[in-house]
Parts: C-alpha cells; structure tokens; sequence
C-alpha cells in the first residue's frame, strides 16, 4: 500500500487509541474498590502489606476531587480503648496498616499516568506534592503502580480496583 492510502488508517488509529484514554478519564469518575494491594521487592518476592484481602475505597468526583483509603483487615484494636492512649507497636500497627490521602486527580493522556495532586495524607511527607502513577485499566480493573522510588529500597507498590456497582 503507498503512503499517502496508509494515512487516513494511520490517523485512525490514532484517534480509536485517543478514544480509548478518554473513555479512561470518563470512567474514572466513581467510586471504586479496592481488589488488590501488593508490593513488588527489587529482588523479585512479593508481599502484601495490607493483606491478602486489604479494604479499600476510593471515590473521585466530576471535578477531579477524590479520596481514597486502604486498610489492613485485622489491625489489632487498642487494648485501653481510648485512641490517644494506645501502645508504641499499636499505633505502628495502626499507621502502616492504613494509606489515606486526598486531593484532585486527573490523568495525563499523553503520558498514560494518573496524577495525583494530594492536598492532605496520612503521610505527612506526601502532602502538597504531586503522585504521578503508571496505570492500566484492563477487564473492569483500574491498576497503577507507586515508583520504586517513593519506597527507597526498589519496591513498587501495586493498587489494584474496581469500579463499584
């Protein structure tokens, strides 16, 4: 075929892959639960966290405000009862065994990422900055992954959700 007819098809595709991302955006508005937490270690094992069956929700709004929170099923309760009363390891336990944060989103056609804007978070350090992450969405599933970076020691983090019915 000569390269003036490939063209046309060439733009075509380009504009069903164009299609595709924005369909992505659109369905990103919602609310969705979390179907997956787990981590990859730069020697190649895996571990989850929060669990095999980790609790999450994260809801994003028309205007790209969203919010999101992931727990660890079975944190151990505080044995006084009271929450500015609890143990060294039992407020350990309750910090590493949750991820909250919230801001705005929205996602980087070009570039295939979702960019996170976080307003506020459970850790401190990420407030005020910008999360920019990797997805997929693929079978209903939306998955990204945080940066060995973030981490330090070559882990990547892998959220995995679904859009709820």
């Amino acid at each position: 075929m000569r390269c003036d007819k490939m063209l046309p098809v060439l733009a075509l595709l380009a504009a069903s892959v164009g299609s595709a991302r924005a369909a992505d955006l659109a369905s990103l508005e919602g609310t969705w639960v979390m179907d997956a937490a787990y981590e990859i270690h730069a020697d190649g094992s895996r571990t989850t966290n929060y669990g095999e069956h980790p609790l999450g929700l994260l809801t994003v709004d028309s205007a790209g405000r969203y919010n999101m929170q992931i727990f660890k099923v079975g944190r151990p309760a505080f044995a006084s009862g009271v929450k500015a009363q609890g143990t060294a390891e039992e407020y350990r336990q309750a910090v590493l065994g949750s991820s909250t944060h919230f801001g705005t989103v929205h996602i980087d056609r070009e570039h295939h990422q979702l960019v996170f804007d976080v307003q506020a978070a459970s850790f401190p350090n990420w407030e005020g900055k910008r999360q920019v992450r990797d997805y997929t969405y693929d079978g209903g599933l939306l998955s990204y992954g945080v940066p060995a970076s973030a981490s330090g020691d070559g882990t990547v983090a892998y959220s995995v959700w679904r859009k709820a019915s």
